[in-house]
């Protein structure tokens, strides 16, 4: 599940290969950003509710 909604986001806000060999830290901030979104987005379906 976390898997999947990273790789979705991602490719939805243009977080791929070109930006990783344009600007490496840059993509690992955007990649780090949509891993704790998605996280909360877990969190909230599996523990919260």
């Amino acid at each position: 599940m976390l898997f999947q909604l990273v790789n979705q986001i991602a490719k939805n806000e243009g977080v791929n290969e070109s930006l990783k060999r344009k600007d490496q830290m840059e993509w690992v901030g955007a990649i780090n950003s949509i891993r704790q979104r998605v996280t909360e987005i877990i969190n909230n379906k599996l523990i919260y509710n």
